[in-house]
């Protein structure tokens, strides 16, 4: 897990008999904010989207969020070949994170993704939908990449939420030390909870991490009786198996869980990964079918279980 960075406000020093302490001020890499998001939680919400996640889900539609640090995206239909960027090409400036070549593109074809944020940045741009939280019951969602790499900077941030009165949500995949996820339990009021396959050897195929973690901090959150929605992808021919779907049913009822959402896989990120410089793994992989949707919510709703699908 890393922690988020922390830089040097400015030159003030604290002088100490042997050394000098300098003024901090937390800091986290965010990829972007969204205002108005209608299916990150309960209302109407801004979700905070941060770089950083320790899986590697061969569907992801969010590549560009899986490295921590902030990267450079290549837009080839932008680019207009007038080599402003003084590389031999503007796949050199991706491979080398060249930020000057940025800042000279005059197409945008070159983009830096991910922001360095204080705190205080992060409230300021969450304050600016408060009308919309009231009103809806709303609130803010931390999502990613996956926010508890950066758990330290989500808990100050959300704490500061909390203090306003502002709901607070976290998407997450599990994956972290349970000691931050009992921390966050602190400034959290809602989990919304990613799984992705039950058998650990297949998740290690689709994800590149173990489930072990993931599965052992669920249960402690729904022992803790925590407000849970699990988030379930579908993902044709990779976990909608008539088998995989019951053994998750069962599961997740056995340990307490009522409310899921079940996701479609869809291809809409697909574009991304040329941007980064990645290859896609799965562009075979057919969308699922409203009707097959339909008959995997109705399985799990003949389970006692309280289902949607999307969101």
């Amino acid at each position: 897990m890393s922690n988020p960075s922390k830089e040097q406000v400015n030159d003030n020093e604290i002088k100490t008999e042997d050394k000098d302490v300098k003024n901090v001020v937390m800091k986290g890499t965010v990829l972007n904010t969204q205002q108005y998001s209608l299916h990150d939680g309960p209302g109407i919400r801004t979700t905070v989207f941060l770089k950083g996640c320790p899986l590697k889900c061969i569907w992801c539609h969010n590549p560009e969020s899986i490295a921590i640090d902030r990267e450079i995206s290549f837009s080839k239909h932008l680019c207009i070949s007038c080599n402003e960027c003084g590389e031999a090409s503007p796949v050199e400036a991706l491979r080398g994170q060249r930020e000057e070549c940025v800042e000279v593109c005059p197409t945008g074809a070159l983009e830096m993704v991910g922001k360095e944020m204080t705190v205080e940045e992060v409230l300021k741009e969450i304050e600016k939908d408060r009308i919309f939280f009231e009103e809806s019951r709303g609130g803010v969602t931390f999502s990613g990449g996956e926010p508890l790499m950066q758990w330290e900077f989500v808990y100050e941030v959300a704490k500061a939420c909390k203090d306003r009165g502002i709901h607070t949500a976290i998407d997450t995949s599990g994956y972290g030390k349970w000691e931050a996820m009992n921390r966050l339990r602190e400034v959290i009021d809602f989990f919304l909870y990613d799984l992705k396959h039950l058998d650990s050897d297949r998740h290690m195929e689709l994800t590149g991490v173990s489930n072990r973690r993931i599965l052992e901090n669920l249960e402690r959150l729904a022992y803790l009786e925590e407000k849970i929605l699990l988030r379930i992808p579908i993902i044709p021919g990779i976990n909608d198996d008539d088998d995989h779907l019951f053994a998750v049913k069962k599961w997740i009822a056995s340990i307490g869980i009522r409310e899921v959402r079940l996701l479609p896989y869809h291809k809409t990120g697909m574009d991304k990964y040329e941007r980064i410089g990645w290859k896609y793994r799965i562009p075979d992989v057919p969308e699922p079918k409203d009707h097959e949707m339909q008959a995997i919510k109705e399985s799990f709703q003949r389970e006692g279980l309280k289902v949607k699908v999307g969101g």
